[in-house]
C-alpha cells in the first residue's frame, strides 16, 4: 500500500467528492498563513494526545510545509493503527505551485 499521494490527484479526488480527511500538521501560525479549505490542524507535536480527534475508519491526507513532518505523521499514524492515511507530497508549497497559486506560498 502506498502511504503517499500527489497533490495533483488530491485535487481530482477533492473534485470528485471523495470523503478526506485533510490533517494538517504545521503550526498555528504556519495554518494562518496558508491552508487548504476543511483542513483540521493538529500540529505534529500534539499529534500522540490529539489521536481521538481523528477517526481510524476515515481516510486521512497529512500534510505540511513540504511533506516532511506530514510523513513523519503518516508513519506515526500507520503505527497508532490507521491503516488509510496518506502523506501529501511536497506539501502545501507543491499545492500552491501546481495546483491552487491563490494559496499563498511562504
Amino acid at each position: 500500500m502506498s502511504y503517499s499521494i500527489g497533490v495533483k490527484e488530491l485535487k481530482t479526488r477533492l473534485d470528485k467528492g471523495d470523503k478526506l480527511v485533510l490533517l494538517d500538521v504545521r503550526e498555528p501560525w504556519e495554518h494562518a498563513l496558508a491552508k487548504l479549505e476543511g483542513s483540521v490542524l493538529i500540529p505534529l507535536g500534539t499529534l500522540p494526545q490529539a489521536l481521538t480527534k481523528l477517526d481510524k475508519n476515515t481516510e486521512i491526507i497529512a500534510y505540511c510545509h513540504h511533506g516532511m513532518r506530514s510523513a513523519d505523521a503518516t508513519g506515526f499514524l500507520v503505527q497508532q493503527g490507521f491503516a488509510n492515511v496518506k502523506n501529501l507530497v511536497g506539501g502545501i508549497d507543491a499545492w500552491s505551485i501546481q495546483v491552487d497559486n491563490t494559496v499563498p506560498r511562504y
